[in-house]
């Protein structure tokens, strides 16, 4: 789950990251209103959408009176912010961020942990090269990407802190600070079950204060229940609407932004599954895992899902049925077309199917006996892959 920026900082701040002094708004009366309470000169006015880039499409804004506030304020509340990290489609800003300026800037960081599956740890890290450049950082001069490997058992070591603010080239008077922050960090990152915690930029000023300039905390899912309080910071209004009622229904959903729909049963197959569609010259238009209790009231919610908006063309089924019964997926493609089509004999799209596992041919045998026309059984992933590619590729030229 993600949560904006203001949120985050909240957080940090009461794990001892400094943060300067911001109030949301959800309204141009209530922007100016905190813009008088911040009482600074310089007044920083940040859209609050999940996705990073806002500084270079706009988002961000600084204000030298209450009069530059009201007008950023009236600017970007309502305004659609396409970013590199939106997609084309954007996102439509809701809320904002008043907060005080920081004129005094020395020197912009980067700084993040998240987890390192390959070594089973978590990872910090940090360049000297933060701000909105940092991705191009990253790409072309890794080398200014420092690492610090944490062993999850002892946690982040003071060392390791001061080694990394040595590292990223910090001020000597700040090293202390740049270190302590550090440390305030990974017990954020550890203490919420973050994913991610990330400041970019980190900034020192003319004064060696270290401060939090931007924040996001990403959480894991699985862990929100002991987390109330963050579960609450929720926006649903930033979430996928297809993701959303995914998860309301219990599937694990992803839109890819393809025209190849893909429903299967498990993460790494799904994984798979995406790849085997570009392999062969598809666009996957989703991630679909409907886990191990497929209901057919649980496939036909799947399908109208994939076939809602009308992005996906086609739609590849690809099961191997362990608790899942092959059975029980082959009704659930029948109770699909029963809902969305008028004669509850057709679906609006090629359908490839290939099934193996528990009760294979009696999914089979149902699939063959049904009425849907478009339904076309494969006997291998690869085959079913290269079939749904084709007949995608043929209706658009059609």
């Amino acid at each position: 789950m993600n949560i904006h920026e203001y949120q985050s900082k909240q957080i940090l701040k009461s794990y001892g990251v400094t943060v300067p002094k911001g109030l949301p708004a959800f309204s141009v009366e209530e922007a100016v209103k905190n813009a008088k309470e911040i009482g600074s000169d310089v007044v920083v006015v940040k859209a609050q959408i999940h996705a990073g880039g806002r500084g270079k499409a706009g988002g961000v804004k600084l204000a030298k009176n209450i009069n530059e506030v009201e007008g950023y304020a009236k600017e970007l509340l309502g305004k659609t912010l396409v970013t590199h990290q939106t997609g084309p489609e954007g996102k439509k800003v809701g809320r904002l961020l008043i907060e005080e300026g920081c004129p005094n800037i020395k020197h912009e960081y980067y700084l993040s942990f998240v987890i390192d599956r390959q070594t089973a740890s978590v990872v910090m890290m940090g360049s000297e090269e933060g701000g909105m450049d940092i991705e191009e950082v990253a790409a072309k001069t890794p080398e200014k990407i420092f690492k610090e490997f944490i062993d999850p058992v002892t946690g982040l070591a003071p060392f390791q802190a001061t080694r990394m603010a040595y590292a990223m080239n910090f001020p000597q008077p700040a090293i202390r600070k740049a270190s302590s922050l550090m440390v305030c960090l990974y017990n954020a990152f550890i203490g919420k079950d973050c994913s991610l915690a990330e400041i970019n930029p980190l900034v020192v000023t003319e004064d060696d204060n270290v401060i939090a300039l931007d924040a996001k905390l990403n959480f894991d899912d699985s862990a929100l229940f002991r987390h109330p309080d963050v579960a609450e910071m929720r926006d649903v209004t930033e979430e996928d609407p297809k993701e959303r009622r995914a998860s309301e229904a219990g599937l694990n959903y992803v839109n890819l932004g393809g025209d190849v729909a893909c429903m299967v049963n498990g993460a790494g197959l799904a994984m798979a599954t995406v790849d085997i569609i570009k392999h062969y010259g598809g666009e996957p238009a989703n991630f679909l895992d409907v886990g191990g209790d497929s209901s057919p009231e649980k496939i036909a919610e799947a399908f109208q899902i994939m076939l809602d908006g009308g992005q996906a063309k086609g739609i590849f089924v690809n099961i191997f049925g362990g608790i899942n019964r092959c059975d029980l997926v082959a009704k659930g493609i029948l109770e699909a077309a029963k809902i969305i089509s008028s004669d509850g004999k057709s679906l609006p799209v090629p359908v490839v199917v290939r099934l193996e596992g528990t009760n294979v041919n009696e999914g089979r045998q149902i699939l063959k006996d049904s009425p849907i026309a478009n339904v076309i059984m494969a006997p291998t992933m690869e085959g079913g892959a290269e079939e749904i590619v084709k007949r995608v590729n043929e209706a658009k030229k059609a």
